[in-house]
């Protein structure tokens, strides 16, 4: 088993009981929740199998969907995101993606942060349309979706910076 295997297995893990365990058990008004556990998505490797992801994304969101009772809403909204990612990594780092050279674990860049930006509001839009699945909560669904964003990229940049290895 090589590293990056390794890594990608202990993230998985970590980040779905991390979700499971702690964040799915805050909730501040019905508005506010934090998804860490999609920083799995976010931070597969960048030349990693493309495949291997959706497939992976697609259990991250199975298994959060059997712990949160929410009949498939985070399955669609990772492989959503697992899908788009190479369309954000483009958009947000133009060609240092072509050449495979993006780092996620370095310092937080205008581009990193778009990056992230784009991926956590994806998912999110994604999960809470299902969820509420009527036009007339568009409001609701769009301020969960705000609210939710900014916790969630919180959350995550605050663990990128706990799991990355300081490498100076």
């Amino acid at each position: 088993m090589n590293s990056t295997l390794l890594v990608n297995v202990f993230r998985f893990v970590f980040l779905l009981a991390l979700q499971i365990l702690v964040f799915n058990n805050m909730n501040f008004g019905g508005y506010i929740s934090a998804f860490p556990y999609i920083l799995f998505i976010i931070l597969y490797p960048v030349n990693g199998n493309k495949a291997n992801l959706l497939i992976a994304s697609f259990f991250l969101g199975l298994l959060m969907d059997l712990f949160s009772n929410s009949g498939g809403v985070h399955a669609t909204a990772c492989v959503v995101l697992a899908y788009l990612r190479p369309s954000f990594f483009k958009f947000s780092f133009g060609l240092s993606y072509e050449y495979q050279t993006v780092k996620l674990n370095d310092v937080l860049t205008p581009e990193r942060f778009t990056f992230i930006l784009l991926s956590v509001i994806t998912h999110h839009i994604v999960l809470f349309l299902l969820e509420s699945f009527q036009f007339s909560f568009l409001l609701d669904v769009l301020l969960r979706t705000f609210l939710s964003t900014l916790f969630t990229i919180l959350i995550c940049i605050i663990l990128i910076y706990l799991i990355k290895p300081n490498k100076r």
